[in-house]
């Protein structure tokens, strides 16, 4: 019989990917076959995974955690935002729809028979299987037809773990809040709590976990820390960016504008790592530095409306004063398409149909397409002729006098595009700063040697360390129960 826990948090960014994909390797460092699950994620950072189609690039990361190839089954479905309240729907890694909230809502009772089918299939030949919930059980508005937290726990039978966010103050007020007011099959779910990302003396709290078990009679499985190996993982949402901002100096700086539908922003995940690399997040009401040596703009899941907002802040002209200067820019995905002369979208897929003038630093021109591209690529660096592998997602097709001069070759074929003086560059590529010899060549043009490390590499040892970290402050008793 394959074993399943089940890791649901009294509110989201509470630590639940990380905690989950630390178990996952701990499991795997034991020798069980184990698998990562999460029913429904909502976010634009995707992945493709193994078995081809999209996932969330959480679920991708959790199944690197638990060695084994990541598969559409271990999150069935992904809502990707295109607006303040719509979604495209992704199920079982293939395009579903679109659906505002409250259709959304009418159409989860046939997405839970998705669910469930994708969690079978992920069981099979598991010693153990690890469940993600998404946002909080304590959402009871939204508890019927729920396929996310309770809902998919009680029709699958899953025991759950509630994890509480401590750094963010009033732990003990939303646990015992939650246990209030969860229906009582849903209470009888929860096994216990851990408490997440605690700072100093544990000990400090011994009062505060005897006040949780007075209100609820949940037992407390650990303490966790706060996990600095973390800070070397992939960030799974947004919502984590302006934690990501650095201040620091170093001898590039590379700006990289926050848009609304900003998308599969861990790209740029390796360059942070770089000690001579200073990443700075900007937000809207803040300028393009004007000291940053490179400029990048990242994926969008809406690029027409993120080129408006572009403008909207006025970042246009400051990267139209940034290219003058001398500085670089590198467009990837949506940020390529922002890149050309204009951007069309006859047929409405982002929204209203309508075709805008693009930013004009590449001579090229995107027409948005409803065929959509997922694959992971083997590809090539025409500029730095070095090798990189990464994925694709987007819609559109590009084409344009600077085609002829592309940026990579993928499985054998041209695509993105270079301007004459090279030094405005775009790819459909996501990925290719994970590329350790793509990464030192860019940062030898700026005259940088780079810290020479395997970014892979890195973001391995994070998880063992994260896995070890665990083992430590979890209750041996409770781990024992699901790692034998």
């Amino acid at each position: 019989m394959t074993k399943a826990i089940m890791l649901q948090g009294t509110g989201s960014d509470v630590g639940k990917t990380i905690l989950v994909a630390g178990l996952c390797r701990l499991a795997a460092n034991r020798g069980l076959a184990v698998a990562p699950f999460k029913p429904q994620n909502m976010s634009n950072n995707a992945a493709v995974a193994d078995d081809g189609g999209e996932i969330g690039r959480a679920q991708w990361l959790q199944a690197l955690a638990a060695r084994v190839p990541s598969s559409v089954h271990m999150n069935p479905v992904l809502l990707k935002p295109q607006s303040e309240t719509g979604s495209q729907i992704i199920v079982q890694g293939r395009v579903f729809g679109q659906a505002k909230g409250r259709d959304y809502q009418r159409l989860k009772p046939q997405l839970l028979e998705a669910v469930l089918d994708s969690f079978a299939t992920v069981k099979q030949g598991r010693d153990l299987v690890i469940v993600e919930g998404a946002g909080s059980p304590a959402e009871i508005n939204l508890r019927a037809g729920d396929i996310a937290n309770m809902g998919f726990a009680t029709r699958a039978d899953v025991p759950v773990v509630l994890v509480g966010d401590i750094d963010r103050g009033g732990v003990i007020a939303s646990i015992v809040g939650t246990h209030a007011i969860l229906l009582d099959e849903d209470r009888r779910q929860v096994q216990g709590y851990l408490i997440n990302k605690f700072r100093g003396d544990v000990s400090l709290f011994d009062d505060g976990l005897k006040a949780i078990e007075s209100y609820t009679g949940w037992q407390c499985f650990g303490v966790v820390p706060w996990l600095k190996a973390a800070a070397r993982l992939p960030a799974e949402d947004s919502v984590v960016l302006e934690r990501l901002v650095k201040n620091r100096e170093a001898a590039l700086k590379v700006a990289v504008p926050v848009l609304s539908r900003i998308a599969n922003f861990d790209d740029l995940d390796p360059l942070a790592a770089e000690p001579d690399i200073a990443l700075v997040y900007v937000r809207a009401g803040e300028r393009l530095p004007a000291d940053a040596g490179l400029v990048i703009l990242p994926g969008s899941k809406s690029t027409i409306g993120d080129l408006e907002e572009f403008r909207a802040n006025g970042w246009d002209k400051d990267l139209a004063l940034h290219v003058r200067r001398g500085g670089r820019v590198i467009g990837i995905c949506g940020g390529y398409q922002m890149l050309g002369r204009k951007v069309s979208d006859s047929l409405g897929l982002e929204g209203l149909p309508r075709s805008v003038d693009g930013l004009g630093l590449l001579d090229i021109e995107t027409e948005m397409a409803p065929e959509k591209t997922v694959r992971n690529s083997a590809a090539h660096s025409e500029e730095y002729d070095a090798p990189l592998s990464g994925y694709e997602i987007h819609l559109g097709k590009t084409h344009g006098p600077d085609c002829a001069r592309p940026s990579v070759t993928i499985d054998g074929r041209p695509d993105g595009a270079l301007s004459a003086d090279g030094r405005i560059m775009g790819t459909y590529l996501h990925g290719l700063f994970g590329s350790d010899v793509y990464r030192q060549k860019l940062l030898a043009s700026f005259g940088l040697e780079g810290e020479g490390q395997s970014y892979a590499g890195r973001v391995d040892a994070a998880l063992d360390e994260v896995a070890s970290d665990l083992e430590r402050q979890l209750s041996p008793e409770w781990l024992r129960s699901f790692l034998g």
